[in-house]
């Protein structure tokens, strides 16, 4: 197998004699163009992975469409709040608005990493140290500036300096591009950062509100790749069910499912909720060295972040060995899957939070105690708005709202008796559309428990 023409190669490195007329920096900056195209977003998924992909009629989502889309959504959501710019640490945000990614699961608890985006003006990314040709591809960002990184880790002693040098580049955006509008949105961010930043004058309000309602409606670009995104996940789980074994642990199982998705372009696991057995009720184990015993139930919430970075989240139960499920397995399963089928058929645009909790198809009475936190919550890069919870619950956990038409959603069932041994956990996800809804996930009832 011969290696593919990409950008850098042994005869085009440093040794030539066109660049060794050119300064270390000039060499640098080259070494960091041709990096830039060595992007995994730009090599794709795959050869067999984007055929696969292309024979099952899944289209390619237009990347840069998309990008541009969502900026757009942001910016239209802060111009709804009044603010004249908005500042993101968290790394979904920033994925969502510049479609760029490094080291995501570490961002998440270092603030290394962050993006500026101007009501009118440009989108700024703030990137990590040597890392600028990571964004290459995205049409999305006007300008990648080095971060100043406002954590204690990489500051120390200095973070307060630190703090003031980042809140007064931040201060000299808004200046810059605000059109006299003070007030600035922020997603995340420390009492000290906060207050530097009102310091030189700037009124801070809440981002999250404004990213993740314009999150909340995607585009058909977004739909595409979501797509894509269930499939590796389908695909991932068909392995796994099929590696299924008495004997084996849960985190056994759990690895065949994270092999089989990573293969696929997926990026990483938000949970680790594969349980069996007695674990299974309650809810929320997650998964161990528990062997996996002939007969037992095995439930599992997939959490997958997929390629494009959208979130590929169903559930499924199964039953480990060859036999049929016994009858308590069989009708706890019954009762999930009417409860998710019901409840999936309400959905329509124009059809309020509230107004769909009244409809919705419930559980058992000894199996509400149990019951899973929410009936239906979007979806997108990650589980997000809206959360909508059982009627007992919303009282003091539900808020008004309504299903848009490019919102996903997942809808849930967690089933297991006060007292009872196992519990099923089943979940599909679906995109509401002008006329209703069209599955993006597709039940897959399991022939030993239904």
């Amino acid at each position: 197998m011969h290696r593919p023409a990409y950008p850098r190669s042994p005869d085009s490195g440093s040794t030539g004699a066109a660049d060794s007329a050119l300064s270390l920096d000039e060499r640098a900056a080259r070494q960091m163009e041709e990096a830039g195209k060595l992007n995994r977003y730009l090599i794709g998924y795959g050869d067999a992975v984007e055929a696969d992909w292309t024979a099952r009629g899944l289209e390619a989502p237009d990347l840069p469409a998309m990008q541009r889309y969502r900026v757009e959504r942001v910016r239209a959501e802060m111009r709804r709040a009044d603010v004249a710019g908005m500042v993101l640490f968290d790394p979904l945000n920033v994925r969502y608005l510049t479609d760029s990614t490094n080291m995501q699961v570490w961002i998440t608890h270092n603030a290394a990493r962050y993006a500026f985006v101007a009501t009118e003006g440009p989108v700024v990314l703030f990137e990590f140290h040597d890392c600028l040709h990571l964004s290459a591809h995205s049409v999305a960002i006007d300008e990648i500036r080095p971060a100043t990184g406002p954590f204690f880790f990489k500051a120390g002693s200095q973070l307060p300096e630190v703090y003031r040098k980042w809140s007064a580049e931040i201060a000299d955006l808004i200046d810059s591009h605000g059109g006299g509008n003070r007030r600035l949105a922020l997603d995340h961010g420390s009492p000290a950062g906060i207050h530097a930043l009102e310091g030189l004058n700037l009124e801070v309000v809440d981002a999250q509100p404004i990213v993740e309602t314009a999150r909340s409606i995607k585009s058909a670009d977004e739909i595409k790749a979501m797509r894509r995104s269930m499939a590796a996940c389908l695909d991932a789980l068909d392995d796994t069910r099929a590696a299924l074994k008495p004997g084996m642990t849960e985190l056994e199982l759990w690895g065949a499912f994270w092999n089989a998705a990573v293969s696929r372009g997926s990026e990483w696991v938000e949970t680790c909720l594969l349980a069996a057995g007695p674990r299974t009720n309650p809810w929320f184990q997650e998964c161990s060295g528990y062997a996996i015993q002939a007969g037992d139930i095995v439930g599992f919430d997939t959490d997958l972040i997929g390629p494009y970075g959208y979130c590929a989240d169903i559930s499924r139960t199964w039953r480990c060995g060859d036999d049929r499920g016994d009858g308590e397995q069989r009708a706890l399963y019954a009762i999930a899957q009417e409860q998710v089928q019901y409840n999936t058929d309400l959905l329509k645009p124009g059809l309020g939070f509230r107004e769909f909790v009244d409809q919705a198809r419930l559980l058992p009475e000894d199996c509400l105690p149990g019951r899973y936190g929410v009936l239906v919550h979007g979806v997108g890069l990650c589980d997000e708005w809206p959360a909508i919870p059982y009627p007992q619950d919303f009282d003091k956990a539900g808020y008004d709202g309504v299903f848009e038409p490019g919102m996903v959603v997942c809808v849930e069932s967690y089933t297991g008796r006060v007292g009872g041994r196992e519990g099923i956990k089943l979940e599909e996800q679906v995109v509401i559309t002008e006329t209703g809804y069209d599955p993006i996930s597709l039940p897959e009832p399991d022939p030993q428990l239904s």
